[in-house]
């Protein structure tokens, strides 16, 4: 079978192999991404945009943000995060102002079926052969790369073959499967549930997003975040190894806490699920696992890179997009693939940007499981200033890594600077 031939193929067009294909087009490589549906299409997620988000946005055009931020109703800006304890006490901590911003929101909420939409539209340059209704059905190694084979509607199979191949499926997706021959979630994944309402009473005047640890739901946490035209993003999060060992419902776990919890039961008074609930997995990750091999790349979900606190995924999935396309430049320039040469340009790169969040807010999700500490932490946080902005700054990019390294940081929690 004849094969046709890009340096890079991109397999998935979320925000991860999107993120790629910008990064490439900048560069001018040419390149083909596969992506099984047909876009707009939904996708099951929080609808939250951290601040990583917007930094990799101002990296691929920096009027991108400019774009979202006028389209008000589609894209909501939001300026900081509710915390809510088990003992219902709660913290409101804004997002701090940036000076290079203009005052611009740091972070944003948006349907999932809006943003990957923009993101696509985006990705359509003339450096991009992007491919819909493309179902990969097998990824052969080759003497100088991989030959993928897909079919569209028709069934009619067609071939490509790249240099590098860079996975961005998600994480039951066939790049993860092949390539690193597993297909199931890893152990310290969760999983959510989303449902969209209308009238929730008592969002914030500035759309804080709002995370509750409440007794209902724990040892899982669950949310709201408010969305363009009154709408709301409604869902619960947990370990996924928890809720099988303790045998938990998720949908009735969140639905008991909308009815009876005191925190929450009267803004939910008038309000009207719009949509079905729908659940779905957040392979997510804490420690260095292999992410790449010989020509190969995987990022975003692919690569289990949800944030195990926040179950924010896309921020992460936008960067080692971003990356990945960075690595393809070298590997292209330098003409070396190999697995080697590609950890130290890719994996090695990545964690050492986000390695120690990944580990940091695994141990922030277990304290979950300990009520009686997490109503300690929300309580200082409303005497530490330090604490509020360790806390702030996982959602907006900012450097916690620094931040706790410093034996100054701790000193200022217990005496509540």
């Amino acid at each position: 079978m004849n094969s046709e031939f890009a340096p890079v193929v991109i397999i998935g067009c979320g925000p991860a192999g999107v993120s790629a294909s910008l990064f490439l087009s900048k560069q001018g490589i040419k390149h083909i991404v596969l992506e099984k549906e047909k876009f707009p299409r939904d996708k099951i997620c929080g609808d939250g945009f951290s601040g990583k988000t917007c930094f990799v946005l101002r990296k691929a055009n920096i009027e991108y943000l400019d774009e979202i931020f006028d389209k008000g109703h589609e894209f909501l800006p939001t300026h900081g995060i509710r915390f809510s304890a088990p003992n219902s006490n709660f913290i409101d901590i804004p997002f701090p102002v940036v000076d290079h911003l203009k005052n611009k929101a740091l972070g944003f909420t948006s349907k999932r079926l809006i943003f990957d939409h923009f993101l696509y539209e985006k990705a359509k340059t003339p450096f991009a052969q992007i491919i819909e209704h493309a179902t990969v059905t097998t990824i052969k190694k080759n003497e100088t790369g991989y030959t993928i084979n897909y079919h569209r509607p028709d069934k009619k199979v067609i071939a490509v073959s790249c240099s590098l191949l860079i996975g961005a499926d998600g994480d039951k997706g066939i790049s993860k499967k092949i390539l690193m021959q597993q297909n199931v979630l890893n152990k310290s994944a969760a999983i959510g549930l989303r449902a969209y309402y209308k009238n929730v009473k008592a969002l914030h005047n500035t759309n804080f997003i709002e995370l509750h640890f409440l007794k209902e739901v724990l040892p899982g946490y669950f949310w709201i975040f408010p969305l363009p035209n009154g709408d709301a993003n409604i869902g619960i999060g947990m370990d996924a190894a928890i809720a099988k060992k303790k045998k938990v419902n998720l949908r009735e776990s969140m639905l008991h806490a909308i009815n009876v919890n005191p925190l929450i039961k009267d803004r939910f008074k008038d309000a009207v699920l719009t949509d079905k609930i729908y659940g779905w997995g957040l392979p997510t990750n804490d420690s260095v696992a292999k992410i790449s091999g010989d020509h190969f790349l995987l990022a975003g979900d692919a690569a289990s890179l949800i944030d195990p606190f926040t179950g924010e995924g896309i921020g992460n999935a936008l960067f080692s997009g971003m990356l990945a396309a960075e690595v393809a430049a070298k590997s292209i320039l330098a003409k070396q693939y190999d697995a080697g040469f590609l950890k130290i340009h890719y994996d090695d790169v990545l964690y050492k940007r986000i390695g120690d969040e990944l580990k940091l807010s695994k141990t922030m999700q277990k304290l979950i499981n300990y009520p009686w500490l997490m109503n300690f932490i929300i309580n200082k946080s409303n005497k530490s200033v330090s604490l509020q902005n360790t806390i702030s700054s996982m959602f907006t990019d900012l450097d916690v890594r620094a931040l706790l390294k410093k034996p100054s940081f701790y000193w200022d929690v217990l005496v509540n600077k």
